[in-house]
């Protein structure tokens, strides 16, 4: 049901989405009116390598409630999502893929659940269909994003999400070339709400997500949004100690009963223990340490090429 003081911005990174584009369009047309006074589309081209710019720039001459803009390089999703996002000029910022699999049908149930007091609101698909690898690296992301968060609703996280615009203020402060979108919200709010909606099937490309994508994904979200890995590491060394204590107990008690001690092979693998435990931890610190000089290099998350020619406002 439309909302006569409800104003919407859609959000969408668009890569290698040529083909998709005119049909997302034509959908989110259909919908928006029914659900929004004002509204406004962003399409963020993200260094596409095929005719998606171009596409974008015929949709904007077509819909005055269209813009797009092109980044100089492929930056990434969220950072993508960034440009978008500091741009939306609306109450409330709706988020989505380019590739059909988010249906714009199920806005209006992320708006419904938004109404009932929630700031954020994930579309959460009703069946996950990947293969058994690509589902372990979403478990994996999904954790590292729950511990990130710090919030039980992060299992449910998704590309396809709703909020509230009055959160944006922790976008426009955050400056560093490693960015979530989903842990600055939950830096801004502790109200998040998830629906279940259509996932449909991807009918262009392929997905640029694989296993070793996401579990890396998933690791730089714990070294750049959370100490766990820190933590882990200072109690895998203490845990180590005691059983540094531990041996240095049993040698030097065999020694007293026996007059002997253990050989060679005892002596090396407990020092390649050792020094695997302060390689792994020397490895932890050194990410953070990375994540430290990156962000002193002052490395900008992106960088607009064009914009498409401003269109008057939709009422």
């Amino acid at each position: 049901m439309k909302q006569d003081k409800l104003s919407i911005t859609v959000v969408v990174p668009v890569y290698n989405s040529e083909k998709s584009l005119p049909e997302l369009c034509s959908e989110l047309a259909q919908v928006l009116p029914q659900v929004a006074a004002v509204f406004e589309v962003i399409l963020v081209n993200d260094g596409s390598s095929d005719g998606s710019w171009h596409v974008v720039q015929g949709l904007a001459r077509t819909h005055e409630w269209l813009r797009g803009m092109t980044l100089t390089r492929n930056y990434g999703q969220h950072n993508a999502l960034l440009c978008g996002i500091r741009e939306a000029r609306y109450d409330v910022i709706v988020t989505m893929d380019d590739d059909l699999q988010h249906p714009a049908s199920e806005i209006p149930r992320l708006l419904a659940k938004m109404d009932e007091g929630y700031d954020v609101v994930y579309g959460a698909p009703e069946q996950r269909e990947h293969g058994v690898w690509h589902n372990l690296g979403s478990h994996v992301l999904r954790w590292a994003l729950r511990v990130a968060m710090g919030i039980k609703s992060a299992r449910d996280v998704s590309a396809f999400r709703a909020f509230r615009a009055g959160l944006r203020p922790v976008f426009v402060g955050y400056h560093s070339p490693h960015i979530s979108i989903d842990v600055l919200l939950s830096w801004a709010t502790v109200r998040f709400a998830a629906v279940t909606v259509q996932h449909r099937p991807r009918q262009y490309g392929r997905s640029n997500y694989n296993v070793v994508r996401l579990v890396l994904t998933g690791f730089n979200m714990l070294t750049g949004f959370s100490t766990l890995p820190l933590q882990f590491a200072s109690l895998v060394g203490f845990a180590f100690m005691l059983f540094g204590v531990g041996v240095l107990v049993y040698v030097v008690g065999r020694y007293l009963m026996s007059g002997s001690v253990p050989g060679f092979p005892f002596l090396a693998s407990i020092i390649a223990i050792f020094s695997g435990v302060q390689l792994f931890a020397l490895g932890i610190i050194g990410e953070y340490l990375a994540r430290m000089f990156f962000r002193t290099m002052d490395r900008p998350m992106y960088l607009v090429r064009e914009h498409t020619p401003q269109a008057a406002h939709h009422d």
